[in-house]
């Protein structure tokens, strides 16, 4: 029986989440497949503990409180880390607002299927993830979940049963608890923003990985924009210190052509903010120079499961 974790992260999203839960209860299981939902919750100020409560009663999910809000990035790192530590043989993660469709899994299954060669023998190594097609509300590509292969270049073509990936989002990511072990988790220290992308391409690097055209899940987010600096209203500019650090982390480890796209980046969005039509223009540069002049000094240790 191979057991597999759906790990949900959620923070003061009750009714989403409880969406999503709903969507996990629909699936389609495959055969020898045994799947529990595991609710991470950072510390949610919301009514979230009451409204999943029947659900924690019933044993229809596994619940767990991190105490204080960790960002996605934490939140994700405890799940996993949580999933592979109880045993689990596959670990499939996924934001609050990430509404599977029902045979999301079942399309994962026959994916695996495939790339073992169908043996029971075949070792789960022979792939390093598996990652859904993201569709927004409207049935669009989901802007912010869209993979990239090779390293620079969005995946433009969703229809393959199976294509290669480089990186990939946390909205609906299979990868094996042994995989898990071998590279790690993600980094919690980055709070929020590339977590999912650093993890996938720690992966990418050793395992090929891929998109799976079979599996599908809505990303019911409130608007299909990945958002950027030189657009985004004031109150949102703080995250922005953590994407500029972060993304440091993630393309310093691609050597030279890593580092030349970071600071042409930089200059590209400074000159965005420049000419666009926008507020606080000092503090949005500001942002983006020294979140990229921190991300060179921060350098988060890789935590393994026990």
């Amino acid at each position: 029986m191979a057991r597999v974790a759906a790990v949900v992260v959620t923070y003061n999203r009750c009714l989403l989440l409880k969406q999503c839960i709903s969507h996990l209860h629909a699936q389609k299981i495959p055969e020898g497949v045994q799947l529990d939902v595991l609710v991470i919750d950072n510390a949610s100020t919301d009514d979230t503990l009451y409204e999943l409560t029947p659900f924690i009663e019933d044993g229809s999910i596994h619940y767990y409180n991190t105490g204080s809000n960790l960002g996605g990035a934490g939140g994700f790192a405890f799940g996993m880390k949580t999933a592979v530590e109880a045993g689990y043989d596959y670990v499939w993660v996924m934001d609050d607002d990430c509404m599977p469709a029902h045979d999301a899994l079942w399309g994962f299954w026959n994916a695996k299927a495939k790339l073992e060669g169908g043996s029971a023998a075949a070792s789960e190594q022979a792939w390093g993830y598996l990652s859904s097609v993201v569709k927004w509300k409207d049935g669009t590509p989901c802007a912010m979940n869209v993979q990239r292969h090779p390293l620079f270049k969005n995946i433009e073509d969703f229809t393959p049963e199976l294509q290669p990936c480089t990186l990939a989002s946390f909205v609906s990511l299979l990868v094996p608890a042994s995989v898990i072990r071998d590279v790690g988790l993600p980094f919690a220290e980055f709070f929020i923003w590339t977590d999912d992308w650093e993890f996938t391409r720690r992966v990418s690097r050793k395992y090929p990985c891929y998109v799976v055209g079979e599996s599908q899940v809505t990303h019911a987010s409130q608007t299909n924009n990945p958002g950027n600096i030189y657009t985004d209203p004031e109150e949102r500019l703080g995250r922005y210190q953590y994407i500029y650090r972060n993304d440091v982390v993630l393309y310093r480890e691609e050597g030279i052509k890593g580092i030349l796209f970071l600071y042409a980046r930089a200059i590209y969005h400074t000159l965005q903010v420049l000419v666009s039509d926008v507020g606080l223009k000092q503090d949005r540069i500001d942002l983006i120079w020294k979140g990229t002049k921190d991300g060179f000094s921060f350098k988060p240790i890789i935590q393994f499961p026990s």
